[in-house]
């Protein structure tokens, strides 16, 4: 294994900004990146012209767009990287903005997320049989629920109880494109594939997100309060690899993923107080919280209605609301997780706060290829 954050100089969060996620409206995506942007320029107290470089994560909007946005701002020479991972787009884009502070290039930089539906990807354009298998996650998902209830038992009342969780965290989050509290009834209504309903998937839409990451030098030269930074411990990326038949690409590439950046930041699940998971449908929540060693195998279910991912619980699992209810607009996902998060460990939550939050993890799978785990601590 090559070097890791561990190796090099601190990285922290200094600032966090989101726009509300949103169905899809007549904003232009200019304005939902840069009200995220000034939202996290506000909360970090610095100026535009002290950030010395930007990755820009999207899925859907094209080339560049990140050109277009950011000159609003004042043209002032920064790096200037657009990133595309999927879903992952936006994680991507927090890991190599925490490279580009690690290593020294920048002392600031801030990754942004933003998207806006209406133009399709070139890979969704496939057709037939291919079309199928790799790009109908909703089937997919159907019937990975259904193994799951065979394998181990669950009902599909369990599996909706992830949703009626999220939905209530949602209700008291701002920036959640779902904001209203769900009964399980409501819930279980309105089928959609096999035993997953329109509750249990997240809706896509649009909205923005951005984090401003810094070293320890760059915190003292710009005056930036350090109480409330919020280091990154751990920031890993895999892809996946031909795995032994039968397993799940997801949970194995998950377990895996998480298993590094356990050992890069010298922690492990038992330390999580809370954590942001790619739960785009319910089942997966169960999925993860066991492939991340919250729970044993098979009893995601059981830890969930035992109140442990609840907030106040053992860990609060999507205190945000998750992608069921907050939303996956794609390139804004991944950057939000890490806003909630660093939101929980500076203890501004509000009345979703998860009570002496001091470490996170966030978790984004981009079309169940790729995996990026980032771990964060408060520093005091």
């Amino acid at each position: 294994m090559g070097r890791t954050l561990a190796d090099m100089r601190a990285v922290s969060v200094v600032g966090i900004g989101l726009h509300r996620y949103q169905k899809s409206s007549k904003t232009p995506y200019v304005e939902l990146g840069l009200s995220a942007v000034r939202e996290a320029l506000a909360d970090a107290e610095i100026e535009w012209s002290t950030v010395e470089s930007a990755f820009v994560g999207n899925a859907v909007l094209g080339m560049a767009p990140g050109r277009a946005m950011l000159k609003h701002l004042g043209a002032t020479g920064l790096t200037l990287c657009q990133v595309e991972n999927a879903s992952a787009s936006g994680s991507t884009a927090i890991r190599h903005a925490c490279l580009e502070v690690a290593t020294g290039i920048s002392d600031v930089s801030i990754a942004i997320g933003v998207d806006k539906p209406g133009t399709v990807p070139i890979s969704m354009s496939w057709t037939g049989a291919e079309r199928l298998s790799s790009m109908s996650p909703l089937l997919s998902f159907a019937l990975l629920t259904n193994e799951y209830m065979n394998r181990y038992g669950a009902t599909p009342e369990q599996i909706a109880a992830v949703a009626v969780k999220n939905h209530g965290n949602a209700a008291s989050n701002p920036y959640a494109q779902f904001q209203k509290v769900r009964s399980l009834d409501e819930v279980l209504e309105h089928p959609v594939a096999g035993s997953l309903t329109r509750l249990q998937c997240c809706p896509f839409g649009e909205g923005a997100a951005a984090v401003i990451l810094a070293s320890d030098e760059g915190i003292e030269r710009l005056g930036i309060a350090a109480g409330r930074a919020v280091e990154v411990i751990g920031s890993v990326s895999r892809s996946e690899r031909v795995y032994t038949p039968g397993d799940s690409v997801i949970v194995e590439l998950t377990r895996e993923t998480a298993t590094q950046a356990f050992d890069e930041a010298g922690v492990g699940p038992a330390d999580l107080d809370v954590v942001e998971v790619h739960d785009a449908f319910s089942v997966e929540e169960l999925l993860y919280t066991e492939a991340l060693g919250l729970c044993a195998e098979g009893e995601g279910a059981r830890y969930l209605a035992e109140g442990r991912s609840q907030i106040g619980g053992d860990c609060a699992v999507s205190a945000s609301g998750g992608l069921i209810a907050m939303g996956h607009p794609f390139g804004p996902t991944g950057v939000g997780q890490v806003v909630e998060i660093a939101r929980q460990l500076r203890g501004e939550a509000g009345v979703r706060q998860h009570a002496g939050a001091r470490v996170g993890l966030a978790h984004m799978v981009g079309l169940g290829q790729v995996c990026l785990v980032h771990i964060l601590r408060a520093r005091i």
